[in-house]
């Protein structure tokens, strides 16, 4: 992590050695011992004189040293080793072949001075200074729960580090981000104290104390452990930890989230903030346009006024208040506008727009809006753009071109700001069927949905000519949908049934023919099998479709269509006979009839497609159609 390492020596972090015990009187002062160093658990090899020949080894005592009382610990008689009964007697044995006492099992109480004695061929000692090393566990650290106020004026616990079970004490550092601490009077107070365990290792608590800063809101403490080992100086850290300081509050401001152009509809936040540990006590008022004066707000518990869907009744000037409550001191924002644009009051005039076909109208589109406004016309059902701006002019108007247009109000400068306006044209007109024809497969005995759908200006009522039950709900101002429930009988697959929707300007009807089949009727809205020659719509005056005999008149046109043919056939034949029907001639030639059989023959071409929609702008062309025209003729075969 980048910290420095460090290490106590080795004779700092050691006990003082224990006193020589006393030698035989008239003899000069024993020698320094020699230093053996092991780890708690180990083995220490204890040498008794490297000069020591074989020979000198075959009367030894062992003594160990405590308080500078020798106590008989082990013995050797020619090369023979005996432990005497005490603490060591079951953690000793010879090693090299004599020359070398092994202490297994090594403890902090072990730490002492061990002396081997010679008796042949003279008395002779040899002095041990056994050091024993035990790393201490991780250190841990424990910061002060209830924080640090600024104010204090003595030094405050910050912080306590504990190493535990470590031989001999470690020495402790503290840090504050990532630099030393030293006793500082009335600043800095680092306080230690050790405990001795019944094993002999011991546990180290340091407590560091400090006046504190507003800046060391941020600041990171830990404890550096130094101690040793016979490898050498080493070292171990606890973790960082902050301590919490309360510091009175300089400025407090206001915020609004979110940042950026705020519309109609948002979900805003108007936040008091300060840099006070603990923050003050907020309040926030808002100027009253009328009195110019600052009302007192309610804001949420944690201090925000919240607007879950805002309006324009919020802008205005707001401003915070915040009250330290240890010091009782107020501090006031500065005070900040909230801007909420608005487009409202969407209108079109007319607001009911009607014509006759072939006529004109002019719609106008208007809004009320803080910023400046840009306007779409719309037409509802394709969503395609017809014009730019407000005005929308319609001419040459046909029943196509009734129904919906939406007019749409933006605010270019705040993104997903805009309002709309549907308006209904409506086209004067007799009813408009949806489908004239309609057959369905049915099953006798069956409850079956009829469904008729009609369109006019003014808005046409629906009937049927079977009895049932009959729902209408609208389609839009000008459309209505009828459902009738109704038995499949006999009769009913006789008869089928029609629809007539008339309305003050006319009259018009679907025909529905029902029959037996293996197709399931509908249980909702009846899906039904439409012929493509009767797709297309007509008015009151076109003629309804036979019932009962229309197998008949069926067979009978197609008899006649196949006379027709043959006629032509033989006319062309004709012709080619008499060569006035070249063939294999280049260019064309007109087919010449007899005066009396022009008229005999008529080619009719039919179109089934529906009429789409018209050119609605100003400046668009198109053929002109006769009001109650919608596009289709039908032929009927029966005559």
């Amino acid at each position: 992590e980048g910290r420095a390492r460090r290490a106590a020596g080795a004779d700092a972090a050691a006990g003082p050695a224990p006193p020589a015990p006393p030698g035989v009187p008239g003899e000069a002062e024993p020698p320094t011992p020699e230093l053996v160093e092991v780890e708690v658990g180990g083995t220490a090899l204890l040498k008794c004189g490297p000069s020591h020949s074989q020979a000198n080894f075959s009367h030894v005592d062992w003594f160990s040293v405590h308080k500078e009382k020798p106590t008989l610990i082990f013995r050797v008689r020619k090369g023979q080793g005996q432990s005497e009964p005490g603490e060591y007697q079951q953690r000793l044995s010879l090693q090299d072949r004599g020359t070398t006492l092994a202490l297994s099992h090594v403890t902090p109480h072990d730490e002492r001075v061990f002396l081997c004695q010679g008796k042949r061929p003279q008395s002779q000692e040899h002095r041990i200074q056994l050091r024993v090393y035990k790393a201490p566990e991780e250190p841990t650290i424990q910061v002060n729960p209830l924080g640090i106020s600024v104010s204090s004026k003595e030094p405050v616990e910050v912080a306590t580090c504990v190493g535990r079970n470590g031989y001999p004490v470690p020495q402790v550092i503290w840090y504050k981000n990532g630099h030393s601490l030293k006793e500082e009077k009335n600043r800095v107070h680092i306080q230690s104290s050790q405990i001795a365990e019944s094993s002999g290792l011991y546990t180290l608590q340091s407590v560091l104390k400090a006046r504190l800063v507003k800046e060391d809101n941020e600041a990171r403490f830990y404890c550096e452990l130094n101690y040793r080992l016979p490898s050498g100086n080493h070292m171990k850290e606890s973790q960082e930890v902050n301590v919490q300081v309360f510091y009175p509050a300089e400025k407090v401001w206001l915020e609004v989230e979110p940042s950026g152009p705020l519309k109609e509809g948002d979900r805003v936040e108007i936040w008091c903030l300060a840099d006070g540990n603990p923050p003050p006590h907020f309040t926030i008022s808002k100027q009253n346009l009328r009195t110019e004066e600052m009302e007192e707000m309610t804001p949420e518990d944690n201090g925000a006024l919240v607007f879950e869907s805002a309006r324009k009744e919020h802008s205005g000037l707001y401003q915070c208040q915040g009250l330290d409550l240890e010091t009782m001191a107020s501090l006031l924002s500065d005070p900040q506008e909230l801007l909420v644009n608005y487009v409202s009051d969407v209108r079109v005039s007319p607001a009911a727009p009607e014509s006759q076909e072939g006529g004109s109208l002019t719609l106008t589109c208007e809004a009320d809006s803080n910023q400046a406004v840009q306007f779409q016309w719309l037409r509802e059902k394709t969503g395609r753009v017809l014009v730019e701006g407000p005005e929308l002019r319609l001419h040459g108007l046909k029943r196509e071109a009734g129904g919906g247009y939406r007019c749409v109000a933006s605010v270019p400068s705040v993104p997903g700001l805009n309002r709309t306006r549907l308006v209904h044209v409506a086209i004067f007109g007799p009813p408009w069927m949806t489908l004239k024809e309609r057959k369905m497969w049915v099953r006798e005995n069956a409850l079956l949905n009829l469904s008729c759908e009609a369109s006019g200006h003014p808005r046409p009522t629906i009937s049927w000519s079977v009895e049932g039950t009959a729902q209408e709900r609208d389609q839009d101002p000008q459309s209505v949908l009828s459902v009738l429930s109704v038995l499949v009988t006999p009769e009913l697959l006789r008869t089928g049934a029609e629809c007539v929707a008339s309305n003050s300007l006319g009259r018009n009807t679907t025909a529905i023919f029902l029959e037996l089949g293996k197709q399931p009727a509908s249980t909702g809205l009846s899906t039904s099998t439409v012929s493509p020659s009767v797709r297309a719509n007509g008015t009151s005056t076109e003629k309804k479709l036979p019932e009962p005999e229309s197998k008949g008149v069926a067979i009978v046109a197609v008899t006649v269509c196949v006379l027709v043919l043959a006629v032509l056939g033989a006319v062309l034949y004709f012709f080619y006979k008499k060569g006035k029907l070249p063939c294999g001639r280049s260019g064309k030639q007109e087919i010449t009839l007899p005066p009396s059989r022009k008229s005999e023959y008529v080619v009719e071409v039919k179109s089934d497609k529906l009429p789409e929609e018209m050119g609605l702008l100003q400046g668009s062309s198109g053929d002109q159609r006769a009001p109650g025209d919608q596009g289709e003729k039908y032929i009927d075969l029966r005559h």
